[in-house]
């Protein structure tokens, strides 16, 4: 799979090595800190388990975001509303073995071994521009396989108008579902043309390596033109149905978090402006950038919203 990326990303956007370095430290103190875009793949995870897979399609040609950035600031309110501290936290996870339950309007349900799934569906290296409903932005290496590919393996019927997807939930491991930040477990859910395009994808892995726990461990979605909360983590149950589901944010703050939710500055967020965008890892005193309609993948999906009230179906 490819993503078109764009290329006027500015030189003060790329983070400077001592600032870099002096982020390190400081997650070494405190557990935690950033992220960024595309650089040689030899140079990120320690394991490099994936070092060999070829580049999609759609992969973009800006610079990664560092990978000590995209690993230690992220949000994982299953684990804590703190960005940083879920790097430590998640690690108490069990992530395999990992069983999916597949519900609804399909012909093959059941639950489903990851490692059986997974076993027909070669590792493909994508590289994307990915941003985030917290006004920051970032370009991750990710490693994953189409969506598409996948759900196709479970025979949805034509009833299926969509597909939902479930968290695990475990309190005991997953401490932030102890609080009534969201009703638990987290649900997110794409229109079927969504989730069968070619951008829409399955992470299992990021910078040559497999997926952090932190990071969404072991199956993460990740849809590039849509903002980072729709990006469910550590996925247990994909449901095909016929009605719209009743996602986690949108149930939470219906009037700022549609179930679209894709990334269009013209539409601004009842609290803010979501018209530009901090890049992650960049200095304080680094401007913002503008922010682009479907994270600048128009071309690509913007026929999947053709005649609709994007104000409206936000």
């Amino acid at each position: 799979m490819l993503i078109k990326g764009k290329t006027n990303i500015l030189s003060s956007e790329i983070t400077d090595k001592a600032t870099f370095e002096n982020r390190r430290r400081l997650i070494k103190a405190a557990a935690g800190t950033a992220l960024a875009s595309f650089v040689p793949a030899t140079t990120f995870a320690k394991n490099k388990q994936y070092a060999q897979v070829p580049v999609g399609p759609y992969s973009a040609t800006l610079q990664a975001t560092e990978y000590e950035d995209v690993a230690n600031y992220t949000n994982y309110y299953e684990f804590t509303t703190n960005k940083t501290d879920s790097t430590v936290l998640a690690q108490a996870l069990t992530t395999t073995p990992w069983t999916v339950t597949v519900e609804g309007e399909a012909d093959n349900t059941g639950v489903f071994q990851l490692e059986d799934i997974l076993k027909n569906n070669p590792l493909e290296e994508r590289i994307y521009r990915f941003r985030c409903v917290e006004a920051w932005s970032m370009v991750v290496p990710w490693i994953g396989f189409p969506l598409a590919e996948m759900l196709k393996r479970f025979k949805p019927n034509s009833k299926a108008k969509f597909v939902e997807f479930t968290t695990l939930h475990n309190p005991d491991i997953m401490i932030g579902q102890r609080a009534k930040v969201l009703q638990w477990p987290y649900v997110e859910g794409l229109r079927m043309d969504e989730a069968m395009h070619p951008l829409s994808f399955m992470a299992t892995g990021m910078y040559d390596d497999e997926l952090p726990k932190q990071n969404g461990a072991p199956l993460r979605l990740v849809v590039p033109w849509k903002y980072g909360f729709k990006s469910i983590k550590a996925i247990v149950k994909i449901r095909f149905t016929e009605t719209m589901p009743a996602t986690a944010w949108n149930k939470n703050a219906p009037k700022e978090y549609g179930f679209y939710s894709n990334v269009n500055p013209e539409v601004p967020h009842p609290r803010w402006s979501q018209s530009r965008e901090r890049i992650l890892g960049a200095g304080i005193f680094t401007p913002k950038r503008e922010t682009e309609k479907y994270n600048g993948y128009g071309e690509q999906v913007a026929s999947l919203y053709a005649g609709m009230d994007l104000k409206k179906y936000f």
